[in-house]
């Protein structure tokens, strides 16, 4: 569980097939910057008192920026990211 306004986030996976059918390869599939909302922390409060929540939730599709981040391995191959809230580029309205 993320705490304070942080929020964790898996990458969306690129297509490894081409729109003719062909496969690529692992390592020629560019990273999107499209992430999958796992975790959001509970927030924080600001130095006047106030609660300050964090704007995205759980199942959100969000805009992440190319580098950043702390990248965490779980479960041997799966890497999710944690991120600040405010770090988010944007929320995707599907």
């Amino acid at each position: 569980v993320p705490l304070l306004d942080r929020v964790l986030v898996q990458r969306v996976k690129a297509e490894a097939k081409t729109a003719s059918g062909l496969y690529l390869p692992e390592k020629n599939v560019e990273k999107l910057n499209q992430a999958k909302v796992l975790a959001v922390g509970p927030g924080f409060t600001d130095a006047n008192g106030n609660k300050v929540t964090p704007q995205v939730q759980v199942g959100d599709n969000v805009l992440i920026p190319q580098f950043g981040g702390s990248a965490i391995r779980v479960n041997g191959d799966d890497e999710v990211i944690l991120f600040r809230d405010s770090e988010i580029l944007a929320k995707i309205n599907e």
